[in-house]
């Protein structure tokens, strides 16, 4: 019998460590500060690749990993929020380099969620028949959209991509339950801009700011305390009702691999769940938020460190910006 299954993982990280030291060389923060209200220590920043040469770099290594060749893809997914351009898509991109040549690609956005909404988006592509392989990337360099100034929000962010290959498989690691959650009430709560009305219709006062270069960029900005609590309270519900689809008990999970944002959110789920925070697998201490990265990192060094064993069940959760939130329940094989 035929399950849409993990069949391969993949992730890359920048070289470039950005210690908290660093970073206090830059906005008035210490280590002290930063571990203790976040429990990042460093993360990884790009000298000069983009978010698609990231998302080549893991999608490369899901693929070898899965031991299919590059035209054995049937879809491209690339999650981000920071693609190189608005167009052509960093999927499409990471399609030429990759030389998948019978692969579609679009990229899709659901900021920290990204990675949950790709692997839920493309197994419905492998349910309904109309592909078979799909790779899924998630990627981003929030380097390029954070204020360098505001210790409250550079300190979180790091770079890099994480990748999964799904597809139609009797033997891999099986998605059991999956489900997908959106609050669009709450979309102020976590922002970034894109560019603003631009046209001879509009306010001359914009357009002589763009003009003069005064036009700020677009940054991330969040309403950290309500975040954190959204946070806690979707990482809770996504778990109870994912086990409750499943039939399932937290007894029965042997890891959960949460959205790698803050340490103090994962640590308020697991004691209001009452699960172990050794079963929440974290190294937000190395990378910081990856946002759409994340969650395939974590999976990725998860699978490499050998300590996932057949059987094994696995949560995967995730929340971010829109707000978004979602969860998938893997069996290993």
């Amino acid at each position: 019998m035929s399950n849409v299954c993990i069949i391969g993982t993949g992730s890359y990280l920048p070289e470039h460590v950005m210690t908290n030291d660093d970073l206090s060389n830059l906005v008035d923060t210490s280590d002290e500060w930063i571990r203790t209200r976040t429990g990042i220590r460093e993360r990884r920043i790009s000298t000069g690749m983009s978010t698609s040469d990231l998302a080549y770099e893991a999608g490369a290594r899901a693929l070898q990993s899965s031991g299919l060749k590059p035209e054995d893809i049937d879809l491209i997914i690339c999650a981000t929020i920071t693609p190189d351009y608005f167009m052509p898509s960093c999927a499409c991109i990471v399609q030429d380099r990759l030389g998948a040549i019978n692969a579609a690609a679009f990229d899709l956005v659901a900021a920290c969620t990204g990675m949950i909404y790709g692997i839920v988006t493309a197994k419905q592509f492998i349910k309904s028949g109309m592909y078979e392989n799909v790779l899924v990337i998630g990627s981003e360099t929030l380097s390029k959209v954070l204020d360098w100034e505001n210790r409250s929000s550079c300190v979180l962010f790091g770079d890099g991509a994480g990748a999964v290959v799904l597809s139609k498989a009797s033997e891999g690691s099986k998605i059991l339950a999956s489900r997908l959650e959106a609050d669009g009430s709450k979309h102020n709560l976590l922002t970034c801009s894109a560019l603003p009305l631009h046209n001879p219709y509009v306010n001359t006062g914009v357009q002589d700011m763009q003009r003069q270069g005064s036009f700020c960029l677009p940054k991330i900005e969040m309403l950290g305390q309500e975040v954190f609590k959204y946070a806690v309270r979707t990482i809770i519900d996504n778990i109870n009702n994912i086990l409750n689809m499943a039939e399932l008990t937290k007894e029965d999970i042997t890891y959960i691999i949460p959205h790698q944002a803050n340490q103090r959110i994962i640590e308020q789920a697991s004691k209001t769940c009452k699960i172990p925070i050794d079963k929440f697998h974290m190294n937000l201490d190395r990378y910081g938020n990856t946002s759409a990265a994340s969650i395939g990192i974590a999976l990725d060094e998860l699978v490499s460190s050998g300590k996932l064993k057949k059987k094994d069940k696995v949560i995967l959760v995730g929340f971010g910006g829109g707000m978004t939130s979602g969860s998938i329940l893997l069996e290993w094989s």
